[in-house]
């Protein structure tokens, strides 16, 4: 290999070595904070599933199975395909440096479409530049893009205002439901695509019989001895007290989706950061090597060509 070859690829490694270092760095912190801020989004969820049959079993069976969506009252007809309208945001990344992240989401997206969409009319989002860039080469008409902070985590705040407007477009019968599609953590920087419905809201198991009114008053009175709510005393709208607490559950549950997106593209880009660290700390390895033998055998010729001038050595 030529000497001043292997010493300019030498200086240029060694100088995107520290670039290197510091987006791994960077990468590692922001990883780890998306990780650690998902733990109160949890314990706030546990919350609101103690807390809502607690407010609903305060009132009778038959304002309870009239609380079908934020509010009490009859639905309308539908008459305008509403329901079979659905809104997909996938959620991705903002900057690149992070492999086949957006790739593997876009790949899935266009499996859901194709299995579990047949018939609806779909209106595609992208939060992420780089998902939204991803969309629109593929084809995809976006309805709403966004772009996610370089720098922090999502806020909640954001996520409670986007959900506050989806919610209201489903009260208002414009649309039947929304999904997101991320990728999803699975430990030890690995991650994997997932679908999670938002809207119409899938509460868990534990409280969604008490939210549906079947519970008779004798089942009713065991499970509020049972609850450490059961001496809240409700003096509000019901409706009113329903409708937050879906809000915020709903809220809770994107903005989990967006942690965990976060957690996972911070993980990717770390993993690659650390995957490319290492090959630039064993090529640096291998060209200085390299340098120091195409300096001794320069250094060997020369003294050879020295000893042929005097005599030394035949020519």
């Amino acid at each position: 290999m030529d000497v001043e070859r292997a010493e300019s690829r030498l200086r240029n490694i060694e100088n995107v070595k520290p670039i290197l270092a510091a987006l791994r760095t960077i990468s590692m912190s922001s990883w780890q904070m998306a990780r650690n801020r998902r733990t109160s989004p949890q314990r706030y969820a546990q919350h609101l599933v103690e807390l809502l049959p607690a407010v609903l079993l305060h009132h009778d069976a038959g304002s309870r199975r009239a609380l079908g969506r934020r509010g009490a009252g009859p639905v309308p007809e539908r008459g305008d395909g509403a329901e079979s309208r659905r809104l997909v945001m996938v959620v991705g990344s903002e900057r690149g440096l992070c492999g086949g992240y957006n790739k593997v989401l876009l790949d899935y997206l266009g499996t859901v479409l194709r299995e579990h969409y047949a018939g609806a009319v779909v209106e595609v989002m992208g939060l992420g530049s780089r998902i939204v860039r991803e969309l629109r080469s593929a084809g995809y008409t976006l309805g709403w893009t966004g772009a996610l902070s370089m720098t922090t985590v999502p806020s909640y705040a954001s996520a409670l205002a986007r959900v506050t407007e989806w919610l209201q477009r489903y009260e208002d019968y414009e649309i039947g439901g929304v999904d997101t599609i991320h990728n999803s953590d699975r430990g030890a920087g690995t991650y994997a695509p997932v679908m999670t419905q938002l809207i119409p809201v899938e509460l868990p198991v534990g409280a969604a019989g008490s939210v549906a009114g079947d519970l008779d008053e004798e089942d009713a009175q065991a499970w509020r001895d049972a609850q450490a709510w059961h001496n809240v005393i409700v003096e509000t709208d019901v409706a009113s007290l329903y409708g937050r607490i879906i809000e915020q559950w709903t809220a809770n549950t994107y903005y989990r989706v967006l942690l965990d997106a976060a957690t996972t593209e911070h993980a990717a880009r770390y993993q690659l950061m650390e995957s490319a660290t290492q090959n630039a700390d064993a090529l640096s390895e291998e060209l200085m090597l390299a340098v120091q033998s195409a300096r001794r055998q320069a250094i060997t010729r020369e003294m050879q060509e020295l000893a042929v001038g005097a005599g030394l050595l035949d020519g």
